[in-house]
């Protein structure tokens, strides 16, 4: 199975009422693993449930472009007009801004799907197309890093079960002041809650309110204050998390005092300075921005691909941006970088909901 992809400067494009089609003669077809085919079909069909008169952007790039052939097929299946995007054909990479012809594109779409591996200062570019999803409420789907490996595993999630528990859990922690995570590693933290900002919902489920990371399975919002220390034995995030893949080996400590990072510790010094380096990059670099409890309870164990792995049942924060357009926050960060542990026993308030990775919440 293949897909088209344009050479020249331009889409991939199809109209509902014609097959294949480039906006130039001059094009290849891409074979695709058709293990890939349960993942994109979970993809358009019950996470963006695209329909056959919405306009849909797809963006991706040469390293990516055989996941993007699978979720293409699926468009094809149902009717869906699109257009296709490979970043390399547009802009040098890493890229200094989103593309135009993208920008134009998604202002004129109803779903879009980001299937693109993370370069080094490229998040500008990325929070450029956000703020196009959030104006227009695209149902978007935001696969940065996506593998075969994610395809295979968490991409096949039955996500209409972790909804279900997602919005159980999102239920108990509305109603809380605090929230404590404890792990045998020594994570020992506690997150004071502010009632003025939301708790999302991102469980793979996608609505016009809030875009979604593939696979989905979190909770989150903004804290009011996080304290305590945090053993990242999982990943980090951006393009950390390829440079240095799972943690569990070499784990890096980190602690927080109201809010802002104060101290980060790892027997690899390299992982210690760029971590460190990145939390530095603007004024609230070194802020807790997010909360989060993972929900994909079809998720085994952490893989080194913060994509899939900050949806792991269990805690993660991250510091920088806080997605204030959505949690209330109302300050901003130029940078965003998750930190994902393992096993975790939480408390919200004085209930316990998880016990050593297992959640203690029926489905």
């Amino acid at each position: 199975m293949s897909i088209p992809v344009e050479q020249a400067k331009g889409p991939i494009s199809r109209k509902s009422s014609e097959k294949w089609g480039t906006q130039g003669s001059n094009s290849l077809r891409v074979p695709f693993d058709p293990e890939y085919i349960p993942g994109a079909h979970n993809a358009v069909n019950v996470c963006l449930r695209a329909q056959p008169t919405e306009q849909v952007c797809v963006i991706t790039d040469d390293a990516t472009i055989e996941i993007a052939a699978a979720i293409v097929a699926e468009l094809e299946k149902i009717g869906s007009p699109y257009h296709a995007w490979v970043l390399e054909q547009l802009a040098p990479r890493p890229l200094k801004d989103l593309p135009r012809e993208i920008v134009n594109d998604l202002e004129k779409s109803q779903v879009s799907i980001f299937a693109v591996q993370a370069q080094t200062n490229e998040l500008r570019s990325r929070i450029q197309m956000t703020d196009v999803v959030n104006r227009k409420k695209i149902r978007h789907a935001h696969m940065v890093n996506i593998n075969r490996q994610i395809m295979l595993e968490g991409m096949r999630a039955d996500f209409a079960r972790v909804d279900r528990l997602s919005q159980k859990v999102v239920e108990m922690v509305r109603k809380a002041s605090k929230i404590r995570a404890k792990t045998a590693a020594g994570t020992d933290l506690t997150a004071d809650l502010n009632p003025n900002y939301r708790w999302l919902k991102t469980s793979g489920i996608i609505s016009p309110e809030k875009w979604g990371n593939l696979p989905g399975g979190e909770i989150f919002t903004t804290p009011g204050e996080v304290n305590g220390t945090f053993v990242i034995d999982g990943v980090v995030g951006d393009y950390l998390c390829a440079k240095f893949g799972s943690l569990n080996e070499n784990p890096l400590t980190v602690r927080m005092k109201e809010n802002r990072l104060t101290e980060a510790h790892s027997e690899n010094r390299e992982l210690e300075d760029d971590f460190w380096k990145y939390t530095h990059t603007d004024e609230n670099s070194d802020r807790v921005g997010e909360f989060a409890i993972g929900t994909n309870i079809d998720l085994k164990d952490v893989i080194g691909q913060i994509l899939q792995d900050e949806k792991y049942p269990g805690v993660h924060i991250a510091f920088g941006n806080p997605y204030g357009a959505h949690t209330g926050a109302e300050w901003d960060s130029t940078t965003h970088i998750d930190v994902v542990g393992r096993k975790f026993n939480i408390w919200v308030d004085d209930e316990q909901i998880m016990r050593d990775g297992k959640f203690l919440v029926e489905v």
